[in-house]
């Protein structure tokens, strides 16, 4: 069985592609019909059932799937559910590939895939992709203040 992590090089390229050929905004549509096609019936019922916890729920699941190296909380208390992804394993996995390069911009799909499936669950999606470089980044969830 191939693991999800044999894909990355070719989400890469596919990346670096459909910007070369069709521009980033075609790319971006790509990412937004990514994250309805595969998310809306998962991490968008998860979060509209569970609240925060469900975030907890998906993550913990596809983070450790992924072997990344992560910590994660969650505060109920604050409203709260942050990750700090220690070392992307994806884009660790990029970082160490010598026959390539890796799409200049990998990180952004993260949260063109995850920002707006969590605003449209009324809650406010934080990224610090400042480290993305070094394969690491954080993301942080809260609830809305009205």
């Amino acid at each position: 069985m191939i693991s999800c992590t044999e894909f990355i090089p070719a989400y890469s390229e596919g990346f670096k592609f459909l910007e070369e050929k069709y521009g980033r905004k075609e790319l971006e549509k790509f990412w937004s019909y990514l994250s309805d096609l595969y998310l809306k019936d998962t991490l968008s019922k998860m979060v509209s059932d569970e609240g925060l916890e469900g975030c907890n729920t998906y993550w913990s699941h596809s983070l450790n799937e992924e072997a990344a190296d992560f910590k994660m909380i969650l505060d109920e208390i604050k409203g709260e559910f942050s990750i700090d992804m220690i070392k992307c394993p994806s884009k660790g996995m990029l970082n160490e590939l010598k026959h390539m390069e890796p799409y200049h911009s990998y990180c952004d799909h993260c949260p063109a895939l995850y920002r707006p499936i969590i605003e449209q669950q009324g809650y406010k999606y934080d990224e610090d992709l400042s480290n993305c470089p070094k394969a690491s980044c954080t993301i942080t969830i809260t609830v809305k203040n009205e």
